[in-house]
């Protein structure tokens, strides 16, 4: 096997595609899960939840010129990273009392449960990286995880090791690089661009657009091999 990362961990050995497949059919989905990619509707506005959501056609042609301006770098070596570098895991960094993760899964999932105004309870989630639909519950939480789309470790070697500890503890939270998604998938993702996994079909344009956005927005260099991957991904907006 090739080399595998786990979340916000250092490099080990990356699953073969066979082994990724076994595992995803070896793991059976929460109650309620199906093989169906109908998106869930988002209960406070009515319209599908951003996992299963399309970007606008503006969106996708901004990306496509972001890209185009995105500087392309060799991948940079892993040594000194840690999680704790990038800050307070799920710090309230945008001030509203909740902290970055209740506030994501209170964005991403349907059917919303919370206790009190924060923390969400139960909910259920279209998750866009395999169009599994996935039943969540507090008391089995590491069935939906948090996502960096733009992953920490993969920064660090981008360039991130360089940043002062404030800016990478605002990329680590900042809600526009996080997603809600099935753990299979994170797991299976890892620290890994776009040139080394992809999401399902139907999310690649949307993934792209946002994994774009937040190399923009932190001057954060692609690879080559990502480089050519989003250009791929944005070609089925």
């Amino acid at each position: 096997m090739a080399a595998w990362l786990g979340r916000d961990g250092l490099r080990g050995r990356r699953w073969t595609a066979a082994a990724v497949a076994s595992l995803a059919l070896a793991v059976p989905l929460a109650a309620g899960g199906c093989e169906g990619s109908v998106g869930l509707s988002d209960t406070r506005s009515g319209t599908p939840a951003p996992g299963g959501s399309q970007p606008a056609a503006n969106d996708a042609g901004r990306a496509r010129k972001d890209l185009s301006g995105l500087r392309i770098a060799a991948e940079g070596g892993g040594d000194g990273y840690a999680r704790d570098k990038f800050g307070t895991r799920w710090k309230d960094t945008d001030r509203n009392g909740c902290d970055q993760r209740n506030d994501v899964l209170a964005r991403d999932l349907g059917k919303v449960e919370k206790k009190g105004r924060c923390v969400v309870l139960s909910g259920r989630l279209h998750d866009p990286y395999s169009g599994k639909d996935i039943a969540f519950a507090k008391s089995d939480a590491a069935e939906v995880q948090i996502d960096h789309v733009y992953p920490l470790a993969l920064a660090w070697r981008m360039g991130a090791s360089r940043w002062g500890e404030d800016q990478r503890e605002r990329f680590a939270n900042d809600h526009d690089n996080l997603l809600a998604v099935w753990g299979v998938p994170n797991r299976q993702k890892s620290d890994s661009g776009p040139g080394e996994w992809k999401p399902q079909k139907g999310f690649q344009c949307a993934y792209a657009v946002k994994y774009v956005a937040v190399a923009k927005e932190y001057s954060l260099p692609v690879t080559r091999a990502d480089h050519d991957a989003l250009q791929d991904f944005l070609a089925r907006c």
